[in-house]
């Protein structure tokens, strides 16, 4: 995804700070830093990939349920690995 952005004011110092400290080497990898900080703060990512799971969990519950699939126990995984 591309887009352009134009930062004025104390957004566009703090970037360029970032550079100029060798944070980053760009502006755009700056920013890119801040977006994973964002993340880091708010487990934006986490929270999805949690909700993708369940999602994921509650389709195979489903499949078991309605005899489209089984679950094995360690046991019975490991008996027939012998």
């Amino acid at each position: 995804m591309n887009v352009n952005v134009h930062f004025h004011g104390a957004v566009e110092k703090i970037l360029d700070e970032a550079v100029r400290k060798g944070y980053a080497s760009t502006k755009t990898e700056a920013l890119r830093l801040g977006v994973f900080e964002l993340n880091n703060r708010y487990q934006l990512l986490e929270r999805t990939e949690d909700e993708e799971d369940i999602k994921c969990a509650d389709a195979v519950m489903e499949r078991v349920s309605n005899g489209k699939e089984r679950l094995y126990s360690e046991a019975q995984v490991l008996a027939k690995l012998k």
